[in-house]
């Protein structure tokens, strides 16, 4: 059976920059990265629908040991693809990568201080088992093989093409066609601009309005940073100056949502003709941040409307028809193509079963230490990125945190880093701590947060910076532990070392 010191499950932007921690900060570590399709990227190589792009700047979004270099602040999939496929290619990094490897479960081992993997494999005559010191699950929440399509009464009698982004056909043709997009979150957003220019016309049907900024796709503050300053200096100033800028305006919006409120409504009135219903179409009924915000580049998705490519229309689906979409309020949408951007599943640490000792976990349970592990699991980390930021900010914390922990459990000789809750006035709430559709539907399914650090989730990079980079590991609720035994009276002895590292 073979051993390793790590896996890494999932080779998309959080599992190429472990790799990359780990190439640097333990240059002494075998590991592999498992991962259950036959291409790296993670989202950027599953999502194919017209127009993906970034929804946050990819100044954060991209690795801070590889500044982004591209032009644009909001980059299209296809760019971000390649940038992390040639990240993995200039550090090794895609030789550490065993395609159509998905782990479906883990069993930690007190007594041998390892997990024990059991992995499927595409192709194969069966299953196959591994072992490591330390499982790291780098695959972030949702699920892979199918988003989220509620069950919407007559689909079946529609005469035209249904679709979900997360499936999109490379044949489907919009040119000519009506589209009715169901959804108003980021992938609806994203998708209509973009069909608007084939398609006859394409409309937005929502229950409910999301929150919709204009950025700049070329951030003029990045640029000259860029040409002004020599790479070494204007990465790490461009990449902490939008991460500030983020936190801020999500800062604000918690403390002021009247005034960001105001702010987009104002932004919104601008880019669109005079008269439009912003009440009806562009006024959620919450605060801004209580789900997230939608990033578009230089106001694309206005301007599609603004130019009768698009439209907006805020109803509930009552049934579908042979020719489209009968709404609630009586009104029917003809159809020829109807995308359903409903939103993601969701799907803890990609689906695998988790057990310790040979006890299954019970994952609501358990509360998450630093965002990054689980309460009482040893060796287990996880990259989960920020919900109001570029998931690639708390990713590249968390990998770097990793790497400390195996040092040290390397430099003492001992085995196992297990965060432990002794204090019973935390109190549990969400892990991520949105009210999104598609959060609230798996909250039931994940671990929680705690009321207080380190068992709280702060969503804050400036927090976590101080907190995973600028102290030490000792806290009072990670536990290390688990020494290994004597070696019986006679047989040599072996220095400090992490299992399958023995240094003589």
């Amino acid at each position: 059976m073979e051993h390793l010191n790590v896996i890494v499950v999932g080779a998309g932007l959080s599992g190429i920059a472990a790799g990359h921690y780990l190439n640097t900060e333990c240059p002494w570590a075998d590991y592999a990265i498992l991962e259950g399709r036959e291409a790296l990227g993670g989202t950027w190589d599953l999502f194919r629908y017209p127009g993906l792009r970034s929804d946050s700047d990819m100044f954060t979004l991209g690795y801070s040991f590889r500044p982004w270099a591209g032009a644009k602040a909001i980059a299209d999939g296809d760019s971000i693809l390649n940038y992390v496929r040639e990240t993995a290619a200039e550090e090794g990094i895609d030789g550490k990568i065993r395609y159509g490897h998905r782990i479906v479960a883990a069993n930690w081992s007190t007594e041998d201080a390892r997990w024990t993997v059991q992995v499927e494999r595409s192709g194969s005559d069966g299953p196959t088992t591994l072992t490591c010191d330390l499982l790291f699950s780098c695959t972030g929440y949702y699920r892979y093989d199918h988003g989220y399509t509620p069950d919407f009464p007559g689909m079946d009698s529609f005469g035209g093409t249904v679709v979900h982004p997360q499936h999109w056909p490379d044949d489907l043709d919009v040119a000519g066609k009506r589209v009715v997009v169901i959804g108003s979150g980021a992938t609806a957003i994203t998708l209509i601009p973009s069909l608007a220019r084939d398609a006859e016309h394409v409309t937005m049907l929502q229950r409910t309005p999301s929150y919709v900024a204009s950025l700049p796709a070329i951030n003029p503050l990045a640029d000259r940073a860029r040409r002004w300053l020599p790479a070494r200096v204007s990465g790490p100033v461009v990449r902490w100056a939008f991460a500030l800028g983020t936190l801020g305006s999500y800062k604000l919006s918690r403390w002021r949502p009247a005034v960001v409120k105001k702010a987009l409504r104002r932004e919104a009135a601008r880019r669109l003709p005079d008269g439009y219903d912003l009440d009806t179409h562009f006024n959620p009924p919450y605060d801004p941040w209580d789900q997230r915000l939608c990033v578009v580049p230089d106001g694309d998705l206005f301007a599609a409307i603004s130019d009768g490519s698009a439209s907006v229309v805020t109803d509930h689906v009552e049934t579908f028809t042979e020719t489209g979409i009968r709404l609630k309020s009586g009104d029917e949408l003809e159809a020829d193509i109807v995308v359903t951007a409903t939103g993601l599943e969701l799907l803890f640490a990609g689906g695998m079963e988790l057990s310790v000792d040979g006890e299954p976990l019970d994952l609501p349970s358990k509360l998450t230490y630093k965002g990054m592990m689980l309460e009482d699991v040893p060796n287990l980390a996880l990259a989960i990125g920020y919900t109001n930021a570029s998931w690639t900010l708390k990713a590249e914390l968390t990998c770097q945190y990793v790497t400390r922990i195996l040092n040290h459990l390397r430099d003492t000789g001992l085995r196992q880093a297990t965060p432990r809750n002794r204090d019973a006035s935390i109190t549990a709430a969400p892990l991520l701590g949105l009210t999104s559709g598609y959060i609230t539907r798996a909250s039931d399914r994940f671990p929680q947060q705690g009321s207080r650090f380190p068992w709280q989730v702060h969503q804050s990079y400036l927090r976590d910076y101080r907190a995973m980079r600028m102290h030490g590991l000792a806290d009072e609720a990670m536990e290390f532990s688990n020494r290994p035994p004597a070696p019986p009276i006679g047989v040599a002895g072996a220095k400090a070392h992490l299992p399958g590292k023995v240094v003589a």
